[in-house]
């Protein structure tokens, strides 16, 4: 390792020395100490070589048998294994995501299915385990605890509407009722349809802020046999409910949200107490239970629902909680409303960091069994207490559902880093060119410090040094080729003391904003992880930056506190480098806008199967083009390309002889562009490419094609709805 003095004095035999002063260079001074350079692996155990490394290691490093278990871990082969089955998945059914994401991506005339990154790989079977889950976990607080009524839960589709999530979640769902919530009128158009398919008892439970199209939906959805509760957010609301059913003749069900005095401190319970944003205080049910008394509507009112916030981090709040619930429960039937379902509403937590904390807005302190536990036992004290019959139990836990079932792959498509550069190439002899006397004075100090083994003094001087440097670069009395030896030079000092910061910057082929959007806004962390190489100790620290131009388009804090991730070095390993956000089922596909115009991912469906591969893609779907995103903002790329094409056959015309063949180059590659996804795309296939095929191609619509040219038509990958087609000019 080289000594830092060495760079000083290497330095200094090209520097005039200033008036009266000897530097680092002068024969006199005694030999250069040597100054130890921090280590820079991305792996703080020196004891875990690089040769000894394995995939357990990799698993604790990256905390995956904390918030992974039990539907991810780390294979023999370094790769991230999903279990499909959580706890019960043999290791026969284990699915190798390397090979999954190899699949979407390769090309299909290597056997994939073409498709571009960023991609969402979803597991309906593991979305089928959560469900059974969580109502096995209730069943079995319900049994052990003598609990005489039973468990009910709905989904809410808010948490993600993808089509083929909720119909997966009503299919897996009907053998035990389970229902779907709605808080906007399409999603109660989404909802009512996908129970038309479920079981018939199965909650449609409409929260949400209304008007009277939403409540006559609702009704609607009541006189069609499905099982829908409409619950008051506001007191005004049952004027029209009441009025509409009656116009309707429907016999309404009616549920009313209640605002209660146990709040949820964390970031995610600022909807709960006397003053949150949702639900009515105890005056205001009072009055809904008297005018409906009034009108000799009692008996409509049917259920009580509350939601002290997201990811609930103890129990014991949870009790609390459920316990002031359940007393206003039997308050209510006092009354004579004639209840039957205590709606808990969301708040089984996830743990996003392994920690199991109760104290952590990314954490809770408990499992999915004790949270039903909790439950069921606060219910059933307070009932059994207020001789009151215990009521159906209805929870919304959208984000304990669907959370697990998708990940989120990207791909790393360069690095860069800080590391300063060798001594060879900082250009020493453009040092000696141009420095003010205050410059040289500073030099001389650090030779001093450094010969003295004074690092603070050292990386105070060389601080200095490069300030009086650059503002002599800023009054033009210094080149930029003296500005670019002094910054090499400083930087080589920094990292050989071990104060440089040698994080490096990962770009990876995504959009924060549109694949992430809950880090940009609320500081949501998420457990990323590389899906392979983890069979090699990674050496390397990083933090993650996306495609868009804006400084918040980055990933710097991960789970654990820390403030980059362990990588592995892209250099020198064939193939991509390959990162799985985890844990990001809920919300984030719903959230995701187009900073930049930066569309969603590709998705692919996966179920485990029997077959050589240990899985199935059901289906495949291409991320949005840039003509689809381009929509959005009410564009229209069909004219856009118009517009383009005759701008390209003007100035063919005018600059070449081959006028026709380049136009026709030029456009194909112009359609091609409107119709791929915005994203980088891996392979050395450009844009231009186009410019040098003899066989051009020119976009024209499908009735410009006769039954004779259709053998030419060659589609690229776009919407179901629409594919720009190409044909041999």
């Amino acid at each position: 390792m080289p000594a830092l003095a060495c760079f000083v004095d290497a330095a200094a035999a090209v520097l005039p020395p200033p008036s009266g002063y000897a530097l680092a260079g002068d024969s006199t001074l005694p030999p250069p100490l040597t100054f130890t350079t921090a280590t820079t692996d991305g792996v703080d155990d020196d004891s875990d070589s690089a040769s000894n490394w394995s995939p357990s290691l990799s698993s604790k490093l990256f905390k995956i048998d904390g918030w992974g278990f039990p539907y991810f871990g780390v294979n023999n082969a370094g790769d991230i294994a999903v279990r499909p089955h959580g706890a019960a998945t043999m290791s026969h059914q284990e699915i190798d995501l390397l090979k999954v994401v190899k699949k979407a991506s390769d090309p299909k005339c290597c056997g994939g299915l073409g498709l571009q990154l960023p991609l969402v790989v979803r597991f309906p079977d593991v979305l089928k385990n959560r469900l059974e889950s969580i109502q096995g976990a209730f069943d079995g607080a319900i049994q052990l605890q003598g609990y005489e009524s039973h468990y009910q839960g709905v989904y809410p589709v808010k948490c993600n509407q993808d089509r083929f999530v909720v119909e997966d979640i009503v299919e897996f769902g009907s053998g035990f009722r389970f229902g779907l919530e709605a808080g906007s009128k399409p999603e109660l158009l989404l909802a009512m349809s996908c129970l038309c398919k479920g079981n018939r008892e199965a909650f449609l439970i409409c929260n949400g802020f209304k008007d009277s199209e939403y409540i006559s939906l609702a009704l609607v959805a009541r006189k069609l046999a499905l099982n829908t509760v409409i619950v008051l957010e506001q007191e005004e609301e049952l004027d029209m409910v009441v009025e509409i059913s009656n116009k309707l003749c429907i016999r309404p069900v009616i549920g009313v949200r209640a605002k209660l005095r146990t709040k949820h401190s964390g970031h995610f319970g600022s909807t709960s107490g006397d003053k949150g944003k949702f639900g009515l205080t105890t005056i205001q049910i009072l009055r809904v239970v008297k005018k409906l008394e009034q009108l000799d509507m009692l008996d409509c009112l049917q259920l009580l629902h509350f939601h002290i916030g997201s990811q609930i981090p103890t129990t014991e709040l949870l009790a609390d909680g459920v316990g002031e619930a359940a007393q206003i429960y039997c308050e209510l039937l006092r009354l004579g409303a004639q209840m039957r379902v205590l709606d808990i509403g969301g708040g089984l937590g996830i743990d996003y960091d392994g920690s199991k904390s109760g104290d952590s807005d990314i954490s809770v302190a408990y499992g999915i069994e004790e949270y039903a536990a909790a439950v069921v036992h606060a219910v059933k004290y307070v009932c059994d207490r207020r001789n009151v019959n215990h009521p159906v139990i209805c929870s919304e836990s959208g984000r304990a559902i669907v959370s697990h079932h998708s990940v989120l792959i990207f791909e790393a498509i360069g690095a860069s880093s800080n590391k300063a550069p060798s001594l060879s190439s900082i250009g020493l002899q453009y040092l000696g060119e141009g420095l003010s006397e205050e410059a040289l004075v500073d030099y001389q100090n650090i030779s001093a410090a450094t010969l003295r083994g004074e690092h603070e003094a050292c990386l105070l001087y060389t601080d200095q040094f490069k300030k009086r440097c650059v503002e002599q670069f800023k009054q033009g009395t210094l080149g930029i080729e003296q500005l670019a030896a002094v910054d090499g030079l400083c930087d080589l000092i920094t990292e050989t003391i071990g104060a440089k910061d040698l994080v490096k910057k990962y770009h990876m082929n995504l959009s924060v904003f549109t694949s992430i959007p809950d880090f940009w806004s609320i500081d949501q962390l998420f457990p990323i992880v590389p899906i392979h190489r983890l069979d090699e100790k990674p050496t390397a620290r990083g933090i993650l930056s996306d495609l868009t131009c804006d400084s918040d388009g980055k990933i710097d804090k991960f789970i654990g506190g820390e403030s980059s991730l362990p990588l592995h070095e892209l250099e020198g390993h064939g193939g991509g480098y390959y990162l799985g956000m985890f844990l990001g089922g809920a919300y984030e596909e719903a959230l995701g806008g187009l900073h930049n115009l930066f569309g969603g991912p590709s998705v692919v469906r996966v179920l485990q199967s029997d077959g050589p591969h240990g899985f199935a893609v059901t289906r495949a779907v291409s991320g949005p083009s840039c003509a689809d995103v381009l929509r959005v903002m009410q564009h229209e790329p069909q004219l856009m390309f118009e517009t383009l094409k005759h701008r390209a056959l003007e100035f063919c015309e005018q600059h070449d002889d081959d006028s026709v063949v380049n136009a026709a180059g030029l456009a194909n590659s112009l359609a091609r562009s409107f119709d791929n996804m915005p994203y980088l795309v891996s392979s050395t296939t450009c844009c231009l490419n186009a410019l040098t095929n003899n066989d051009g191609f020119y976009y024209c619509s499908g009735d410009d094609f006769s039954a004779a040219d259709s053998a030419s038509v060659v589609t690229s990958v776009a919407g179901e709805d629409e594919h720009w087609n190409y044909c041999c000019a």
